[in-house]
C-alpha cells in the first residue's frame, strides 16, 4: 500500500479528531505529506504536530488553494471529511438546513471545482468523500443530516461516473456508528441505532485503504450495510416498514 500514496500530497478536512484524524494518521503512516484542516485551529495543529503534517485551519469550503500552496503546488488526494450531524425533522430551523447543505454537500462541490482543472490536466487525482450509511439508507430523528448525506453520496457518484475515464478516482465512505464526538451528539437516536455496532475511527481508515487497494468506489466499514442497501432498493416498502418500527421504538422510549 505504501507505493499508492508515498509522498502524495493529501488534504483531510475535519481532521482535528474522529474519522478525519484517523485518516490523516493513516495517510501519514503510509508516507504521504498531509495537510490537516479543521475549524478548530488548536486541534488541527495538534494532529499535524503528531503526524509531521501541515496544519491549515479554517473553513473546509475554502481550504484548497491554501492547502495546495502548503503542499508545494499539488494536491493528489482530497478527503472531504468535514461534516455536521444536524438533527431534527422537517420543522428544523432553515439555518440548520442551510448549514447542513453547506458543510455536507456544497463544501464537496467547491473542493471538486477547485481541484478538477489541475487533476484533469494531468490525468490523475483522488477524491474521498466521507458520507455515512445515512447517505445510502437514512437516520431516524435527523432529516437535515440524512437528506444532505444523500446529496453527498449522489455528488460522489456523479464525480466518479463523469471523470473515471480521465484518471479521477472517487471513494465514498459510508460507515454506520463510529465512536466519535459526532456519535455522542446524536443522542438517544444514536444510542438506539448506532452505538450497539459502533466501530473505531481507525477501522474506517483501514476500510478506506482496503478499498483504495481494490479500486472500489463504495467503502463500507460495516459490511452489513450492503444487505440493508439491497433491501432498500429491492423491497422499499419492507425496508420503510422496518425503519418505521425503529422510529416507533425510539418514540416510545423518549
Amino acid at each position: 500500500m505504501v507505493g499508492t500514496v508515498q509522498d502524495a500530497g493529501v488534504v483531510v478536512t475535519g481532521a482535528g479528531g474522529g474519522i478525519g484524524a484517523a485518516l490523516a494518521r493513516r495517510f501519514a503512516a503510509e508516507g504521504a505529506r498531509v495537510v490537516v484542516n479543521d475549524l478548530d485551529a488548536g486541534r488541527s495543529r495538534a494532529v499535524a504536530d503528531e503526524i509531521g503534517g501541515i496544519a491549515v485551519p479554517g473553513d473546509a469550503s475554502a481550504v484548497v488553494e491554501q492547502a495546495r500552496e502548503a503542499l508545494g503546488g499539488t494536491v493528489d488526494v482530497y478527503c472531504a471529511n468535514a461534516g455536521v450531524a444536524s438533527g431534527g425533522s422537517e420543522a428544523a430551523d432553515e439555518a440548520v438546513w442551510a448549514q447542513a447543505w453547506d458543510v455536507n454537500v456544497m463544501a464537496h462541490v467547491r473542493a471538486a471545482h477547485a481541484l478538477l482543472p489541475d487533476w484533469l490536466e494531468r490525468g490523475s487525482g483522488r477524491f474521498v468523500s466521507t458520507v455515512s450509511a445515512a447517505g445510502l439508507l437514512t437516520m431516524i430523528g435527523a432529516a437535515p443530516y440524512s437528506v444532505t448525506k444523500h446529496g453527498a453520496y449522489a455528488f460522489a457518484e456523479w464525480l466518479s461516473l463523469t471523470y473515471r475515464h480521465r484518471g479521477i478516482k472517487v471513494h465514498a465512505i459510508c460507515p454506520q456508528g463510529v465512536r466519535t464526538d459526532m456519535l455522542d451528539a446524536t443522542g438517544s437516536a444514536g444510542d438506539l441505532v448506532l452505538k450497539p455496532t459502533a466501530i473505531e475511527p481507525q477501522d474506517v481508515a483501514d476500510a478506506l485503504f482496503k478499498g483504495i487497494a481494490e479500486d472500489r468506489f463504495l467503502i463500507l466499514p460495516h459490511p452489513e450495510v450492503a444487505g440493508y442497501y439491497q433491501v432498500r432498493a429491492g423491497e422499499p416498502d419492507r425496508w420503510l416498514a422496518t425503519m418505521n418500527h425503529i422510529q416507533q421504538k425510539w418514540e416510545a422510549a423518549e
